[in-house]
């Protein structure tokens, strides 16, 4: 006999029929069933089982033919005994699929993912009475297209129901059918608010702490991003910060003037009538890119990203590379070279990157710059933004 595995046999007496429920002793034909139990001692155990077909002796029953089952041991098409099916549908529960099949190879029930999310599905819907503290949400089954309603009790902080949609209409019909309801939790969505006033008017609603602190957060932010212009840089003097941070005065990097040319497009737009969608298909824009920009009233709202340039070793060397780059020097190793005379203690990288501007790349060569590089001054070169590369010949 293989280890782990267990043989056994029904006894001989009469069978009811699943059907008519007539006792029956007439046996048809044998044979032998398979069933895997829960391990014993870190080994796995298999149940090989005889037991009888028998013949049902009503007439009058449209079975013909029945097999016996053994109460706690056996059911119809199982091929487990249900303390495995049940090790199985905790497991489920708990994993769900991919890692639930790990772990049940580690407790010797090899099944696949789609077995263990059988079982899942399988299982009766827990029951639950009606909270006194419903929470209320949505849920994204498409972003942007598809939505749901999720209630769940936030006493236990269990799951209750999943709802299709998220007006009005279906959270009331949920709440009558639910009576008992003293508090609602929810975001600030209309729908849930006139859904919860007809469907449990006697609940008192509430917003939940995550919807505060994220509205507090977004508060915050905006009004930070509206006032990014009262911000110095290091070293700038409170004389001549409105011709440091007015967008005319100084240079823009790419990204900022685009930014700020899509938020004058859209104003201009609106206030010729156009809708959102129609903006969006104009410009080839996706609509809540159109949307952000409609709702900031300047562009410093949709530019609350850019940070501080901070110190660098090179500001006390920036007028000696401003004069350089003007006399049409942009070797990368030589400047370098020139700082460290002057004191600096910045590694070759560090010039190599912030050294020049623009788009395009100067070669670190001592030939000539090329066309257009006198575009740029160098004064702008050491700021973090707007840098460019100089790649030198090794």
């Amino acid at each position: 006999m293989q280890c782990g595995a267990h043989r056994a046999r029904t006894l001989v007496g009469t069978v009811s029929c699943p059907d008519c429920e007539r006792p029956s002793a007439r046996v048809h034909s044998c044979y032998e069933r398979r069933l895997a139990d829960t391990a014993v001692s870190d080994q796995p155990v298999l149940i090989k089982l005889t037991v009888r077909r028998l013949y049902c002796n009503n007439v009058l029953c449209g079975r013909r033919t029945f097999v016996e089952q053994v109460a706690g041991l056996t059911f119809r098409y199982g091929r487990r005994t249900p303390a495995s099916r049940r090790v199985l549908e905790a497991v489920a529960v708990a994993l769900a699929g991919r890692a639930g099949a790990r772990l049940a190879v580690a407790l010797h029930s090899a099944v696949s993912r789609t077995t263990l999310l059988r079982l899942l599905m399988a299982l009766p819907d827990p029951y639950w009475e009606a909270p006194k503290v419903l929470g209320v949400d949505d849920f994204a089954t498409r972003r942007g297209q598809h939505y749901g309603t999720v209630l769940i009790d936030c006493e236990t902080r269990k799951p209750l129901a999943l709802l299709a949609g998220r007006d009005a209409g279906t959270l009331a019909t949920w709440l009558r059918e639910h009576p008992g309801i003293e508090v609602i939790c929810r975001d600030h969505a209309c729908s849930y608010a006139e859904g919860a006033r007809i469907g449990a008017p006697q609940a008192v609603q509430v917003a939940d702490r995550f919807h505060l602190w994220q509205n507090l957060g977004t508060a915050v932010e905006q009004c930070v991003r509206r006032h990014t212009g009262c911000l110095r840089p290091p070293g700038a003097g409170s004389g001549d910060l409105a011709d440091i941070e007015s967008p005319s005065a100084k240079e823009m990097s790419p990204i900022e003037a685009r930014i700020r040319e899509r938020h004058a497009i859209v104003h201009a737009l609106l206030h010729q009538g156009h809708g959102i969608r129609e903006i969006a298909r104009e410009l080839h824009m996706g609509g809540n890119t159109v949307r952000r920009c409609a709702r900031a009233a300047t562009p410093e709202e949709l530019l609350g990203g850019r940070r501080q340039p901070r110190p660098s070793q090179l500001d006390p060397y920036k007028s000696h590379l401003d004069k350089r780059w003007a006399e049409g020097f942009t070797n990368a190793i030589q400047l370098h070279s020139e700082l460290q005379d002057l004191g600096c203690r910045g590694s070759y990288q560090i010039i190599s990157t912030t050294c020049g501007h623009g788009a395009d790349a100067v070669s670190a060569s001592s030939g000539p710059r090329r066309q257009g590089s006198d575009k740029s001054p160098v004064g702008s070169c050491v700021t973090p933004t707007g840098s460019r590369r100089v790649r030198a010949n090794s």
